[in-house]
């Protein structure tokens, strides 16, 4: 029994100045200075997070449109460790790694002789915002955080929802967050993947050490100044005119954005002259590399710096040729995680309110409703792969294609439900099976923050996936700020595994040849167009490797 004594007790404020019974106080994001439409000229935009190459083609996006914009410093482990020390415990890894890199940038100003009042009126941050499981829906009241435990108490954090759709402006705010914005930013993103894929192709088989760098970073320039100049949108057509204050002029205002997307030329130019600088690399496919395919956590999986260990330039080191996942899966991921969404909820009202069987009329409401948001979003994913794809056959008829999103569900829904959110859902999981059953990659790298729960899911679901394709070479890399001796080690042993995979496969096609390795280069020094990194190797269902590919192929030209 509980006694009289210590229901009193319970019944007492626990401290001083307690909330008085019936008094609530709500949290309310802290107060912070505006972000106006006339301070546009005068204040920077940071932002970061994603590859070198993709932030660089961003930033020339968004100066296009009248923006100062700054990419963030790759994040190093001092940008982990301020992290560490003002924002709150238990985050993930990327948590520590972004907020202590805009804490290390400001203070960089600050000792660069800039007051803090300076920094807080001429700087704004912009990053991604979220919901879900993922601690990625915290990140901003982790960044206001940090910001006041370091001594930037105000700075202004900006934020845009991945799921809001193409048009989250927001009246005379000085970042106009519209349809210009958002297109910038996904042709800045497809040309980034287009652009990195091949790096990642060309740069473990090049035959003067470098090159393909150098190739990149002028490229990157070219693209730069491309979409930082773009011609100014001519005179909107006639019949757009007519539809002018009244309820579907914003509707012909995308119309014509998007005709006007579909048909531009440049950008496809662009990238065929982005083409010629990678031909003149010359590459030797003889050499036989494991291919690692990259997945894991979606910051982990992309970064290239100390947050993934430099894991990328590690494994060419170690003789590997890597595969990263292109950002355009992840869009189409989302847009799949809608479309789903819709299904579920098709009949429904947005109340969820049951509807009376007798009203015919509001259950044919409601399906035609679902019928038009799903013919939209229809259309949204084929143009986007359309758009895709186009820069991809400009660039280079290596790359490989988006993949289909619902065969990842149909491969990833026997072990993770795949209407679970937070992360990247099913997608670690079928990732993984659909490179291996596909014959696209000897191993699965999954890189991922220590203590990031999606990903701890996914784990405990990939045993079952090792279990079922017993040849699937599969490792789970945690990072942290520390470990990277430890976590090299790991893929260094795993790795040999796929070394032997590789070498294996290729001495099997060299026996089934009839030829030898020297008389196949010197096939190849008689045509140098098979030399060059955007030449097309047919790939065969069962060959993995590229050098085992590019023996068949080479093969098969001599017979002819």
């Amino acid at each position: 029994m509980i006694s009289r004594r210590t229901k009193t007790r319970r019944r007492e404020p626990r401290a001083v100045g307690a909330n008085r019974p019936g008094q609530v106080h709500h949290y309310r994001r802290p107060a912070e200075l505006p972000f106006t439409r006339e301070q546009r000229e005068r204040t920077t935009i940071l932002f970061g997070g994603l590859t070198t190459a993709h932030e660089y083609l961003i930033a020339a996006a968004w100066r296009g449109l009248g923006y100062n914009c700054e990419p963030l410093p790759l994040p190093d482990v001092e940008a982990y460790q301020i992290g560490r020390e003002f924002s709150d415990n238990g985050q993930c890894n990327p948590t520590y790694f972004t907020v202590g890199n805009l804490v290390k940038y400001l203070r960089r100003l600050e000792s660069s002789g800039m007051s803090k009042a300076d920094i807080l009126d001429r700087y704004v941050f912009l990053t991604a915002g979220a919901c879900g499981p993922c601690r990625f829906g915290m990140y901003e009241a982790t960044f206001r955080l940090a910001l006041r435990n370091s001594g930037f108490d105000g700075f202004r954090v900006l934020l845009f929802q991945q799921l809001n759709g193409l048009d989250q402006s927001d009246g005379e705010t000085g970042l106009d967050m519209n349809y210009d914005f958002f297109l910038g930013l996904i042709n800045a993103l497809n040309i980034g993947d287009a652009v990195n894929e091949l790096v990642w192709q060309v740069r473990p088989y090049e035959v003067e050490p470098g090159a393909t760098d150098r190739v990149r970073d002028e490229a990157l320039r070219f693209l730069h100044d491309l979409l930082k100049n773009q011609p100014a949108i001519e005179q909107a057509p006639r019949w757009k005119n007519l539809l002018d204050g009244t309820r579907f002029e914003k509707k012909a205002q995308y119309l014509v954005k998007t005709w006007r997307q579909l048909s531009r030329r440049d950008l496809t130019e662009a990238m065929q002259h982005v083409r010629s600088l990678f031909d003149t690399v010359a590459i030797d496919r003889f050499r036989v590399k494991p291919v690692v395919k990259i997945t894991g956590e979606f910051w982990a999986q992309i970064t290239e710096g100390d947050g993934n260990f430099n894991m990328f330039r590690f494994l060419e080191d170690e003789g590997a040729e890597i595969m990263v996942e292109p950002i355009g899966t992840w869009l189409l991921y989302l847009i799949a995680q809608h479309k789903q969404f819709l299904r579920d909820r098709r009949g429904l009202p947005d109340d969820g309110k049951r509807l009376s069987p007798w009203r015919i009329d509001r259950r044919a409401t409601l399906y035609l409703r679902y019928l038009r948001r799903m013919t939209v979003m229809n259309l949204t994913e084929r143009v986007f792969i359309r758009e895709y794809t186009r820069l991809q056959d400009a660039l280079s008829p290596t790359l490989h294609r988006l993949i289909d999103q619902e065969e990842l569900q149909r491969l990833g829904s026997p072990y993770f439900n795949t209407r679970a959110e937070g992360g990247e859902g099913h997608l670690e999981i079928a990732k993984n099976i659909y490179y291996h059953i596909h014959g696209l990659s000897h191993m699965v790298l999954s890189v991922k923050p220590f203590g990031c729960m999606p990903s701890t899911q996914s784990d405990g679901a990939q045993a079952a996936v090792t279990e079922h394709h017993r040849d699937l070479i599969y490792l789970p890399i945690e990072t942290s700020g520390e470990g990277e001796i430890n976590a090299h080690s790991r893929v260094q042993m795993v790795l040999n595994s796929a070394r032997h995979k590789a070498r294996e496969e290729f001495d099997r096609a060299l026996a089934s040849t009839g030829r030898t390795l020297d008389e196949m280069r010197a096939f190849v020094d008689r045509h140098p167009e098979l030399k060059k990194p955007t030449y097309s190797v047919p790939k065969k269902d069962d060959v993995v490797g590229s050098a085992a590919n590019f023996i068949l192929h080479v093969a098969e030209m001599m017979k002819r």
